[in-house]
């Protein structure tokens, strides 16, 4: 692994017409990552948030994709033209704090198996709670179910140190995470079919069967708006999230399992349409169909990426949605 000194991190933001969330976020970033390389990674923008970062940062190095190509490809067409050997890629609504880099350049000097790492993210709209998207790192089920240390399905749990010790997780958040460049490319970065949503799930899981460590730095804290880009509750995110955790499955399981569990998702995914529809709420259903016939249709080429091992121990509870719907079991547990 090549040695982690100040200036070899690349904070990369990815960015589509958000002017107004580059306005408001990019002091902090600026102000507080004095070690590392800025980067803003364009998405083709039609706004004039190019133009703004040019003109009043030009410490930021810009990058123009030729399209909007999502989160996944996004980046991935971007970093091709980062040199730093990590990567801290950063969502354009998040808030950094003071000394924010400090635990990762230590943690990966001293870490050597660490490949990915995260924060910990909490909600900018209210401070003293966990944020959904990454909370205090992440886990699944055996179903392929994310949670958070800090946030299973809605419920967020509000902030009182528990989760102030350094540990080792399963997947670390979309919305600001660090991994290494090389280990990044080795493992054939995020996977653009997945265009937005779940990938940095899929990033882990397939770190996680290369060997490698994923861990959560709470000595490092950021903030984080969520649904700034993709709003939440949209039948859009609905197709997105159903389709991707089913490509993730295929992907990841182990041999063994892959069938029987991804079938069992399923039914699951089909009593999650039903309770859509009960609710009113048509679309939704809808959505979670198109997601269905989308997994059918790119089965043989999502195959075609599984890798040649896939460990076993990926999940520590078995049904996330038994323990929480039935059990009421709100808040993390292992």
């Amino acid at each position: 692994m090549a040695d982690i000194t100040p200036k070899t991190i690349a904070v990369v933001i990815l960015n589509w017409n958000g002017k107004a969330l580059l306005e408001q976020f990019l002091p902090s970033v600026v102000a507080h990552s004095e070690k590392a390389h800025l980067y803003l990674a364009d998405n083709a923008s039609t706004d004039d948030s190019v133009a703004f970062v040019q003109a009043n940062y030009p410490q930021i190095t810009v990058i123009q994709n030729q399209g909007n190509y999502g989160f996944a490809k996004g980046y991935n067409e971007a970093l091709q033209q980062v040199s730093e050997p990590i990567y801290a890629l950063v969502n354009s609504d998040i808030e950094v704090t003071a000394g924010w880099l400090d635990p990762f350049l230590d943690h990966f000097a001293t870490h050597p198996n660490t490949a990915i790492a995260q924060p910990k993210l909490m909600d900018f709209k209210n401070k003293s709670y966990f944020e959904y998207a990454g909370a205090a790192g992440g886990f699944i089920d055996q179903y392929g179910f994310p949670y958070c240390r800090g946030r299973v399905f809605d419920t967020l749990e509000e902030d009182h140190g528990q989760y102030n010790t350094p540990a080792k997780i399963f997947w670390a958040t979309g919305a600001c995470f660090f991994i290494r460049k090389e280990v990044y490319w080795e493992l054939g970065g995020l996977d653009g079919d997945f265009f937005a949503h779940q990938e940095e799930i899929d990033l882990c899981w397939r770190n996680f069967n290369a060997g490698y460590d994923c861990y959560y730095l709470p000595e490092a804290t950021v903030y984080h708006v969520g649904g700034a880009t993709l709003k939440t509750g949209t039948p859009r995110k609905t197709f997105l999230n159903f389709r991707n955790s089913l490509l993730m499955l295929l992907k990841n399981l182990p041999q063994g399992k892959r069938f029987s569990i991804i079938f069992i998702r399923l039914c699951l995914d089909g009593i999650a349409g039903v309770q859509f529809l009960f609710k009113g709420n048509l679309r939704h259903t809808l959505a979670i169909l198109k997601a269905h016939f989308s997994f059918y249709g790119q089965i043989a080429p999502t195959m075609s990426k599984r890798s040649t091992s896939q460990r076993k121990d990926y999940f520590t509870v078995k049904s996330i949605v038994w323990n929480y719907f039935v059990r009421k079991q709100k808040h993390f547990e292992r």
